[in-house]
């Protein structure tokens, strides 16, 4: 087995940063301590840099298959593991959706031989397919995952007695993206009446406003706690719906989860102007105050998760008229060097960013032996250089849709080497072509 010794790195782990030496040997890391010493394992130097877990993004869109030209689960997952992710759970909104297990496990065979990081799949409820979701295994994927709004895919689920019946017959995690639909129809055509296609952009979260998020999220959580479901709120965007959750709990104990993405954290209303549909997202990038609220639910435990609802588009079809235009951007590549200049700001400490991009996301889904630097824990690690300066380009951007909401963005740190089972994906600005990555296993009784 190839041996590798990460030397006089800083280690964020378990809410401690510590100068450790990490023997890896194969796909496991099997020593951490100082001095670690050892003729056989190739040394990599990591004076003056921190050694983080591998990033776990519990919400991707790699758009594969039907929608290739946007993106593929080769193509994405290889821009991640520059980023530092490690880990993805991609969404079943491809075309055909992954709503039957046929669909899935054909998603699952793609991943096996094409994907540069580990890989999971939510199976997506339907408002007709109750009967196989009953069938699923709970050690076979991520989860379950329900649109409670419309986005790209339309795999909207609105009937209510069917999303009862979801809540009560399963206990693994339900991932539910929440808006409300009536109320967003009833904006749109108000704004269309207004304007026609060409709605003017800065309008976005006035369609997709607060009450449609507030609406569908209260009720989500409301049939959570009355049917006992294991839910998790994806991509939250409003103060208002803060209030909704808890943080007098341990995560583990918690049966209604949330989660924040990279855009909702770094973006607010005013960056329409001049970014367009280039930060079109639904849910929408609302305002400065819902922004600093979601910050401040990040930090005190009411929000448990920052992912990237990864979801690319071509350039040409992000420059369409509103109406035309889609919703989603990539991420994947920038969410970890964004969160490190907020963490260069004082904004958030390495310890709690690690907490919440790789600790959390691994106890909430239950992921083996992953999320955390542990002997005997696969080697799925981040080395991060703060005093790195860098700038996004065109030239440097890995996705395939070619473009980034980050484009011009000047970042002070940089991830240096990306780890996925002890195997050297990525370093200094240079890819393996190699693949290592694994599927994804559970600790679920």
């Amino acid at each position: 087995m190839t041996k590798t010794l990460i030397k006089n790195g800083k280690l964020v782990n378990e809410g401690k940063i510590q100068e450790v030496d990490i023997l890896l040997n194969g796909e496991l890391i099997v020593k951490i301590a100082p001095g670690i010493s050892d003729a056989k394992a190739k040394v990599i130097d990591a004076a003056g840099k921190y050694i983080l877990p591998g990033i776990i993004d519990d919400q991707v869109h790699f758009r594969e298959p039907g929608l290739t030209h946007k993106g593929t689960i080769a193509t994405e997952s290889r821009a991640a593991v520059g980023g530092g992710i490690t880990t993805f759970m991609e969404q079943p909104n491809t075309v055909p959706q992954a709503t039957t297990i046929e669909k899935l496990e054909q998603k699952f065979a793609v991943a096996s031989k094409t994907a540069y990081a580990n890989y999971s799949f939510p199976f997506g409820g339907t408002n007709d397919n109750l009967e196989e979701l009953k069938r699923l295994d709970k050690n076979s994927c991520s989860g379950i995952k329900l649109f409670l709004g419309s986005s790209t895919g339309n795999m909207l689920v609105d009937d209510e007695k069917v999303i009862e019946q979801i809540f009560r017959s399963t206990d693994m995690v339900i991932s539910a993206h929440c808006e409300d639909e009536t109320t967003i129809r009833r904006n749109l055509a108000e704004y269309m009446d207004r304007y026609g296609d060409d709605i003017p952009m800065e309008y976005h979260p006035l369609i997709r406003s607060e009450e449609a998020c507030y609406l569908s999220s209260s009720r989500a959580i409301a049939l959570a706690k009355k049917t006992g479901a294991r839910l998790h709120v994806f991509h939250l965007s409003t103060a208002k719906e803060m209030d909704l959750f808890r943080n007098d709990i341990p995560l583990s104990e918690k049966k209604i989860t949330a989660e924040v993405c990279l855009h909702h954290l770094w973006f607010s209303d005013a960056d329409y102007k001049e970014k367009g549909a280039f930060i079109k997202w639904n849910p929408a990038v609302k305002t400065a105050q819902d922004r600093d609220a979601l910050w401040e639910a990040l930090l005190d435990d009411r929000i448990d998760v920052v992912a990237t609802d990864h979801a690319p588009h071509t350039r040409a079809e992000k420059e369409n008229v509103y109406t035309k235009a889609p919703s989603g951007g990539p991420l994947v590549q920038h969410a970890l060097p964004a969160m490190l200049e907020k963490h260069i700001e004082g904004r958030i400490s390495l310890q709690t960013m690690v907490q919440k991009m790789c600790h959390n996301p691994a106890i909430l889904f239950q992921i083996e032996k992953r999320g955390y630097v542990r002997e005997g824990f696969y080697a799925d690690l981040a080395i991060i250089d703060l005093n790195s300066p860098w700038q996004v380009t065109r030239e440097n951007i890995a996705y395939k849709c070619g473009w980034s909401p980050f484009e011009g963005q000047m970042f002070k740190a940089s991830v240096t080497h990306t780890f996925v089972n002890g195997h050297l994906a990525y370093e200094n600005g240079v890819f393996s072509e190699e693949r290592n990555a694994k599927r994804l296993t559970f600790n679920r009784s």
